[in-house]
């Protein structure tokens, strides 16, 4: 399934790259030009090809972008122990385990610190 998202995908993407260069530009010269003398002028129009190469590149710009978020979600799953470690992971030498003390048994007074008399004045 994740296979068929991505090359319609891709396909999707390759006709929004030709619709965009089809586009006659602000100067005039644009491939719509040349497609006029083609005989799209008596079908389409000049203007009605503007137009429909706008919808169409809008049109194929959405797709590509909602083919492009589910083809995230039909990605094949990978658990954490399937995920490969990053460089950084692997050189890193493990920390040897932390040692926390014992807690002082119930009812035992823990001995005040001893603090050195101040010389008297």
């Amino acid at each position: 399934m994740h296979v068929f998202i991505v090359i319609v995908g891709l396909l999707a993407s390759i006709l929004l790259i030709g619709v965009i260069l089809l586009q006659s530009p602000k100067s005039g010269s644009g491939l719509t030009g040349g497609i006029s003398s083609l005989g799209t002028v008596q079908t389409l129009g000049v203007r009605r090809t503007g137009d429909f190469l706008s919808k169409m590149t809008a049109i194929l710009a959405a797709t590509v972008m909602v083919i492009c978020f589910v083809a995230e979600f039909t990605l094949p799953g990978r658990t954490a122990k399937d995920a490969p470690e990053s460089i950084l992971q692997q050189s890193i030498p493990a920390l040897p385990p932390v040692q926390v003390p014992a807690p002082a048994p119930v009812g035992t007074v823990p001995s005040a610190p001893v603090v050195p008399a101040l010389p008297a004045k």
